[in-house]
């Protein structure tokens, strides 16, 4: 088959029947695009002429760009060009998968960075009370804190999605649905944003049921999210680097330090794996060290 159709039919295939995000597959076709592009200049124009050490020498000569790409993006490369050979033979397209050989390099384990609650409280009370986008700029940060939700699910989120009472229905990875609690400083934020700013909002713009708008009542999109993140912690002078990630990382840590069950942060987060999860308790190590310091009679 001819290379860009197969990568045509694979990326259909994720997109449609796996249920990936718009940004995993946005990557998938970044890398795959690239690794065609390689095989195209060397002559290999269908998927039969690819072998094991065509896939070998990719890699390697990838591994050894200049500069040297992070692990992080060569195990994401190796992962798309594996998967869609995979994919090629499970669709009988081709009997062999040259990739099968191929093991992806070890990436380091980097614990999340994590606010301290001081410095969430700080962060949470930054936008100012008395202005419209100030209320709206409260709940979408006391949103994000209290249910640990990716930026992307709560900027997607629509009015209906609150009408549970004080838990949320969030869309995850995959479009899979969860229900997460939520506290009740973040409830009355909501409610102040849904009854004083969102209809003034919504009145400068087109009809739409998304929860948090923009200025001219359009939807907020991910970049205006984390601008609101990043003015916020300039104005509460949070000197470490905050993202809508570090808020969700914040969520986590903060839970397992309460003694919240992993099992039940991995339920939380909406990750797939607890593994996912455990990178967390990590973080709690240096309270635990802390706590022995203090506590025992004879740790120092």
């Amino acid at each position: 088959m001819q290379l860009g159709r197969a990568l045509d039919e694979y990326l259909r295939h994720v997109t449609i029947e796996r249920g990936l995000s718009e940004h995993t597959i946005a990557a998938y076709r970044r890398d795959l695009n690239g690794y065609l592009a390689w095989l195209d200049a060397r002559g290999i124009l269908t998927t039969d002429a690819v072998t094991a050490t065509t896939v070998t020498e990719f890699i390697a000569e990838r591994s050894g760009a200049e500069p040297p790409p992070a692990a992080t993006s060569l195990a994401r490369l190796q992962s798309a060009v594996r998967g869609w050979h995979r994919f090629l033979v499970r669709e009988g397209i081709e009997q062999d998968d040259p990739s099968a050989r191929l093991r992806p390099p070890k990436t380091p384990q980097r614990l999340p960075k994590a606010l301290t609650i001081d410095q969430v409280e700080r962060l949470l009370a930054a936008p100012s009370a008395d202005e419209p986008i100030g209320i709206r700029d409260r709940a979408l940060l006391e949103l994000l804190y209290a249910t640990g939700a990716r930026v992307s699910e709560v900027v997607s989120l629509d009015v209906d999605d609150l009408s549970y009472g004080d838990v949320l229905r969030l869309r995850g990875k995959g479009d899979k649905e969860r229900i997460v609690p939520v506290g009740s400083y973040a409830r009355a934020a909501v409610d102040a944003y849904l009854t004083r700013v969102r209809p003034g909002l919504a009145a400068k713009g087109r009809a739409t049921a998304t929860l948090f708008l923009g200025a001219r009542g359009a939807p907020l999109s991910r970049q205006s999210a984390w601008l609101v993140i990043r003015e916020a912690a300039e104005k509460v002078q949070i000197t470490v680097d905050v993202s809508p990630h570090t808020l969700r990382h914040s969520f986590a840590t903060h839970l397992l330090q309460g003694g919240a069950d992993v099992r039940v942060v991995q339920e939380l987060l909406g990750h797939a794996s607890v593994a996912t999860t455990q990178i967390y308790t990590h973080v709690s190590v240096d309270t635990l060290r802390d706590i022995y310091a203090t506590s025992h009679p004879r740790a120092r």
